[in-house]
């Protein structure tokens, strides 16, 4: 049964199938649609977005539906830009109680038929599975709410660089929305409107308060170059990587920072020379294994079209990526029944909105988070009750 949600939020439960529509209550029959939502987390559906990664409905619909559904779509802007001039938020809104009943099937209609055109005619990704867990993953961020404090900084309103973020901030909804198609690498990036989380500025963090007790944030040591090791099929070092390089791979005669500076200078760029580095860490064999001369695969099926001067590069940030992604997922499943949550994530850092009654739960959580594909990688862990001031943190 092929069917279309008529709203995302978890209180706006609706559903368009079999010409009817259909509220409240979740039908049984439920088989294929085009995205997925949080109160279909429990179903066995496909979801036909996650055919063609990063394409629009517009981008799949087939030409015999392309007239329809442009008609269809400009009455849908029509009714989105009506909302908004009359002040009406679909966050607190259901969508399927604002528009028109028979706009409501007239849109699913089409919709159906997409989905049924892209389930046909695409070819189901190698990473679908895991794509779906990111997609779960994230939609649940998206309908989280920021604790935003702007009184953080009133201190430094005099400045017109920072009234002017506080206007931008004021027009922007407080959640964190994430785009898992966008970065080639599969890396997330935030969409238009989102909270601009991933790039704000470490002066303006403070702003962003728990609305529990406190946020923890779960980093990986160095995990690029674990990475490498890890494809390398090499064992974690259990202390600091860039201490254990500048001792083992340098042989103790350049100082952490040195190292740090030197290995990565050799590892994103391939014209690079480094004797020592290239000793531990092969950049030929992790090519040879894992690209193809057109396209890499990594060890999550992730597949990228490229040159040989980015094929490593893609491998080690892609499967870095990938890696920071399947431990945020299983941190989601496991704090599912509790008050605790996944606030957002920045790059390769986890960021946990954190209760007090969650507490004994911590060492747990960043077993999980460490207990990676390629083995136990090191965890830094911060605590703090603003998002600015987090301090490194050993739980007592």
């Amino acid at each position: 049964m092929i069917f279309q949600t008529l709203d995302d939020k978890d209180k706006c439960v609706g559903f368009f199938l079999d010409g009817q529509l259909v509220y409240d209550e979740i039908p049984s029959n439920l088989t294929k649609t085009w995205k997925y939502t949080r109160y279909l987390d429990d179903t066995d559906v496909e979801f036909a977005n996650l055919y063609c990664p990063g394409k629009t409905l517009d981008e799949v619909c087939p030409v015999n539906l392309q007239a329809d559904w442009s008609l269809t779509t400009d009455k849908l802007k029509a009714l989105l830009l009506s909302f908004r001039e009359a002040k009406i938020s679909l966050n607190d809104n259901c969508f399927f109680e604002l528009a028109p009943e028979r706009f409501l099937i007239e849109y699913c209609s089409l919709k159906n038929e997409i989905t049924e055109h892209v389930l046909k005619n695409y070819e189901k990704p190698k990473n679908y599975d895991f794509n779906l867990k990111i997609n779960k993953l994230v939609e649940d961020i998206k309908h989280r709410d920021l604790n935003i404090d702007l009184s953080s900084l009133s201190e430094k309103a005099s400045s017109s660089k920072v009234r002017n973020f506080i206007k931008k901030i004021k027009k922007i909804e407080p959640y964190v929305k994430y785009d898992m198609f966008k970065s080639k690498t599969g890396r997330l990036v935030t969409m238009p409107g989102s909270m601009p989380i991933l790039t704000l500025e470490k002066n303006h963090r403070a702003m962003l308060k728990p609305n529990n007790d406190c946020f923890i944030e779960l980093d990986f040591n160095a995990a690029e170059l674990r990475t490498m090791l890890g494809l390398l099929g090499m064992n974690q070092p259990e202390n600091d990587l860039h201490e254990w390089n500048a001792k083992k791979v340098y042989r103790g005669l350049v100082s952490r920072e040195e190292s740090k500076k030197k290995i990565f200078s050799w590892l994103y760029n391939p014209n690079s020379n480094d004797y020592l580095a290239s000793h531990y860490y092969d950049r030929k064999k992790i090519k040879s294994k894992y690209w193809n001369g057109e396209e890499i695969e990594t060890i999550f099926n992730r597949q990228i079209l490229s040159d040989e001067f980015h094929s490593v590069n893609y491998i080690i940030q892609s499967t870095t990526s990938d890696i920071f992604l399947d431990r945020a997922y299983e941190v989601f499943e496991f704090l599912k029944d509790k008050k605790s949550y996944i606030a957002f994530c920045i790059h390769d850092s986890l960021v946990i909105d954190l209760a007090l009654q969650d507490k004994e739960s911590l060492d747990k959580i960043i077993d999980i988070f460490s207990n990676t594909k390629l083995g136990k990688y090191n965890v830094n862990v911060c605590a703090g009750t603003d998002f600015k001031n987090m301090e490194n943190f050993t739980w007592k």
